[in-house]
């Protein structure tokens, strides 16, 4: 995988774009904490990482998972997605919810993980990029998580 750089001159990780893994359950949502030697190492974020060639973003998004943090595709339930642009390079956050109990172990990437109530998320030191998915006007993420809550 490589760098890519968007129309707006921005650096950004996968020349196919990126994809992650926004888990929900219960009215929480899964974030783990990138290791520090990561990019944005030691802030909060979601699983996920650069597509490779021939990949959807769903692939993209659970491979991720299972590689940083041991979520096997099976225990989650794809519902939708968001897609993210910037000078027509697209990161594409795929919406699941857990099926059951989740297994979680600390991969690659991922050095802690927690599950955050949406109104908690803002608060914590967050990757920059999800941040702003995070914080988008159109508050969909929010939504989401928040319609998990049983």
């Amino acid at each position: 995988m490589s760098w890519a750089t968007c129309a707006h001159g921005h650096a950004h990780w996968g020349r196919r774009g990126a994809a992650g893994l926004l888990l929900a359950d219960r009215g929480t949502v899964l974030l783990q904490l990138r290791a520090g030697w990561a990019h944005q190492g030691g802030t909060w974020s979601i699983p996920g990482g650069a597509r490779e060639h021939g990949e959807t973003a769903v692939d993209a998004a659970l491979r991720e998972a299972l590689e940083e943090m041991s979520i096997r595709a099976r225990d989650v339930a794809v519902r939708s997605a968001y897609v993210a642009t910037c000078g027509g390079w697209e990161y594409e956050t795929v919406l699941a919810h857990a099926t059951g109990p989740v297994r979680l172990r600390h991969l690659s990437e991922s050095v802690d993980h927690v599950w955050a109530e949406p109104d908690e998320v803002g608060d914590l030191p967050l990757h920059s990029g999800f941040r702003a998915a995070w914080e988008a006007p159109d508050g969909e993420l929010r939504r989401f998580v928040g319609a998990t809550r049983v």
